[in-house]
């Protein structure tokens, strides 16, 4: 309910010597500089466990990423021995050794605290770790292609399963338990910094997933476990045969029967992670683009009326105020908006779609409303110097005048032009702050080589960038206030 500023960087991105960012020394560091510079929100991509992929994709609704855990850390707590190998992605090798020290410490009160996590996460922690133990088992294969018994969840298979692989399920859960751990700590801190943490929710959930192995009654499958539908958008001005993206679709009459259970579970663990949480797609809870499983395009698919007013009146009832933000970008019907606006939903602006169309084009600053974010772009974007690059010089006089003729070059006309919005929260990400071209891009939608792999160093922040930063926070009432 009052002015923020906040940065965009996932945790993949954080420097360091491993494979990918994760939650140790440096995770705390990107914290101080965000209190630094004013900054009161760290915006996140999902963090579930992924194939290596996309964070939109991801083997569970509620597990953490395992390569998030700072082996560092471990070692700290006194659960690894020796120093780990910088350089050397072993990290979950690491874990499963900290998991035999931690036994052997066999210290009571860690051992409660492993037991109490277990129990307070069960109604989905040990179907993840059976399921991630299978498919290490069956060397990565969807759990469609399990034998039958235990791809149709036979108890007597299920129990045979838990017996036969006992310890990698034992491993799983303690991976978890290190991630939450970790991660409880870095939240904790982040507070005391006067930082809230604003994640990220997709709307569907991959096919291969503990989700949809565990509960097929909540998805529209065949007996064979595959689905029948599978998500998408149609065809558009961006893609004639429009995007096809093969989540399978929620039978929600089958989650409305029992007060839309599956989600309020969602919607705990979320909550259990941020304090804000962007859900992506949110167009998709007034109606869906359904596209049969067995069309290779989303051309051939249709419209289908969603449930998602009673599905907000029954998280409303548990979550007062509901923590959500609603991804609004792309073409929204009337419908869309009346749903956001009845549960007091904030919307998103992008400032990079603002400049074509004309003086109505509702991304444009002076059509923005309070309650909404306003960014320069997301991970889905162009960086701003990327994009402004790309345009001709017609496009670019606009801008310049829109925005009064500014002598900062870009990005910072946009930066300036964010943090000046009415809107309560501003967000940037953090390559535009750097003012990094496009190369420097986190994703590239509808390709799948090269995404999800950049990261800053801190040889690329500018020594006077945070008070810079801290003083636009202050000009434009957006100063982090603990």
């Amino acid at each position: 309910m009052r002015r923020r500023a906040g940065l965009l960087l996932h945790p993949t991105s954080l420097p360091g010597p491993w494979g990918n960012g994760d939650l140790g020394a440096e995770a705390y560091n990107f914290i101080n500089f965000l209190a630094a510079a004013g900054f009161s929100v760290w915006q996140l991509l999902p963090l579930g466990p992924t194939n290596g992929g996309s964070p939109y994709q991801c083997f569970s609704a509620h597990a953490g990423n395992p390569h998030l855990i700072s082996v560092e850390t471990l070692r700290s707590w006194g659960w690894l021995d020796a120093d780990p190998r910088p350089g050397v992605d072993a990290r979950l090798d690491l874990v499963r050794h900290a998991h035999v020290l931690f036994r052997k410490r066999n210290d009571p009160t860690e051992g409660m605290e492993f037991a109490r996590f277990k129990q307070a996460n069960e109604h989905w922690l040990n179907d993840f770790a059976l399921y991630s133990a299978l498919k290490a088992a069956y060397h990565q294969a969807a759990w469609t292609d399990w034998p039958a018994p235990l791809r149709d969840r036979a108890p007597a298979a299920l129990a045979e399963a838990h017996r036969t692989h006992a310890s990698a399920v034992e491993d799983v859960r303690f991976e978890q338990f290190v991630f939450y751990r970790q991660w409880h700590t870095l939240k904790a801190y982040a507070h005391q910094q006067g930082i809230i943490l604003f994640g990220d929710m997709p709307i569907f959930v991959a096919h291969d997933s503990a989700d949809v192995w565990a509960q097929r009654e909540y998805f529209q499958l065949d007996v064979q476990g595959h689905p029948i539908v599978v998500a998408g958008v149609p065809p558009d001005y961006y893609s004639a045969t429009g995007q096809r993206w093969g989540n399978p679709h929620y039978d929600w009459q089958a989650m409305e029967a029992d007060g839309f259970a599956w989600w309020q579970q969602r919607m705990e663990s979320q909550i259990d992670l941020f304090d804000l949480v962007r859900v992506d797609h949110f167009r998709g809870f007034e109606s869906y683009w359904e596209v049969p499983a067995i069309e290779e395009t989303a051309i051939r698919g249709r419209w289908v009326k969603a449930p998602g007013d009673a599905l907000f009146q029954a998280l409303h009832q548990r979550f007062d105020p509901l923590p959500l933000v609603a991804e609004d970008l792309g073409v929204i019907t009337e419908e869309v908006d009346a749903l956001r606006i009845k549960w007091a939903l904030p919307g998103m602006k992008i400032l990079q779609f603002a400049f074509d169309g004309g003086p109505t084009n509702p991304y444009l600053p002076h059509h923005h409303e309070h309650n909404c974010v306003i960014y320069t772009g997301t991970h889905d974007n162009n960086t701003t110097l990327g994009w402004y690059a790309g345009l001709n010089e017609a496009q670019r006089d606009y801008i310049q005048e829109y925005l009064g003729g500014p002598c900062e070059p870009m990005p910072w006309p946009l930066i300036i032009a964010v943090y000046q919005s009415v809107a309560r929260m501003a967000v940037v990400p953090m390559q535009d702050i750097l003012g990094l071209g496009s190369e420097h891009r986190m994703n590239t939608p509808g390709t799948e080589n090269g995404n999800w792999q950049w990261r800053f160093t801190w040889d690329q922040v500018p020594a006077d960038l945070a008070g810079r930063l801290r003083r636009m926070a202050e000009i434009y009432d957006r100063l982090n206030q603990p």
